[in-house]
């Protein structure tokens, strides 16, 4: 057993360049690479009786941190997280965005919601909220392709709502300048 240990420490070592050079292709962040290597590290040793000897490695360790990733993504992305750094500011513009703002932006938004029909609000609201499609179709007793294609449209009615209401606020823009 303890053998395998060091074969698999071994084996694990000479692919974390390659595993570090991945983590960065991933994220585009130097420290969040590290962290997700780190996280990939402790998967792979946590989860090393899984891995059988012989097989290819990469492939194993190269899973592990695109799951970890993923999942660490749309973990964050249910707690309404994610945050494009380009858009909080931009050094060249000297701009910055209040928070304010985007509270605004997020009321408006939940009034948008509550005019949609009933038939498109309930299963757009549970996907907004971290439920799964099959999970949706499960509790409003309907199809999975019904649901998805209600959240769709919802989607789209949203978008198209909000591009009316903001062509309108930026001619209100220009009028008072």
């Amino acid at each position: 057993m303890s053998n395998n240990i060091c074969h698999f420490t071994n084996d694990f070592k000479t692919q974390s360049t390659f595993l570090k050079s991945f983590a960065y292709k991933l994220t585009k962040d130097y420290h969040k690479a590290e962290d997700l290597f780190q996280d990939t590290a402790l998967l792979a040793y946590r989860n090393k009786d899984k891995y059988i000897m012989g097989t290819n490695l990469k492939a194993w360790l190269c899973t592990i941190m695109r799951n970890t990733f993923i999942n660490n993504f749309r973990r964050k992305k249910r707690q309404g997280i994610i945050i494009d750094s380009d858009l909080a500011f931009q050094p060249e513009s000297g701009i910055t965005h209040n928070e304010g703002e985007s509270e605004l932006v997020a009321g408006e938004l939940i009034a948008l919601i509550d005019t949609l029909d009933d038939h498109l609000k309930q299963p757009f609201v549970m996907a907004y909220h971290g439920y799964k499609y099959q999970e949706i179709s499960e509790v409003m007793n309907l199809p999975l392709g019904t649901i998805k294609s209600r959240v769709f449209l919802a989607r789209k009615v949203l978008k198209k709502q909000i591009k009316a209401k903001f062509r309108v606020s930026e001619a209100a823009d220009i009028c008072y300048q």
